[in-house]
């Protein structure tokens, strides 16, 4: 099972170690599936994890671990935007889960439009308690 990991979720597993963005992605690293990942999203991952607000809640020791971790994920170089989401900043996660073939995409961000257009292709748009109902 493929699977695309939202920044949202990713950042949350580091900000609430015991929620189920956390469970998420512990299961990953215990290969109950494979997460797809690009070199957009990693950079998104670097610059965001800088903001202000976020700096707060998150230990830069951490994140550097996550993006170690996700560099044994299938990360795509190069991503096509073939599809346009309500949030532009969005799309590329449209094209890792067409990119990657991928069976869900897990997102919490319920005003970006993605939960609302529920799949792109084969791949799912889900929240993380719909995920782990479902594949964990």
């Amino acid at each position: 099972m493929r699977v695309v990991l939202d920044t949202n979720i990713l950042f949350s597993a580091l900000i609430s170690p015991h929620g189920t963005p956390d469970r998420i992605y512990r299961a990953w690293r215990t290969a109950r599936f494979e997460i797809v990942t690009s070199l957009v999203q990693l950079d998104e991952i670097r610059r965001a994890s800088r903001y202000p607000k976020l700096q707060a809640v998150l230990q830069p020791a951490k994140v550097g671990t996550m993006l170690n971790n996700l560099q044994r994920a299938i990360v795509l170089e190069r991503l096509t935007i073939e599809h346009e989401a309500d949030d532009p900043d969005d799309a590329f996660l449209l094209a890792m889960a067409l990119a990657g073939d991928a069976d869900y995409l897990v997102t919490g961000d319920r005003r970006a439009g993605l939960l609302q257009r529920g799949h792109i292709g084969r791949t799912r748009i889900v929240t993380p308690a719909i995920f782990c109902a479902e594949a964990l």
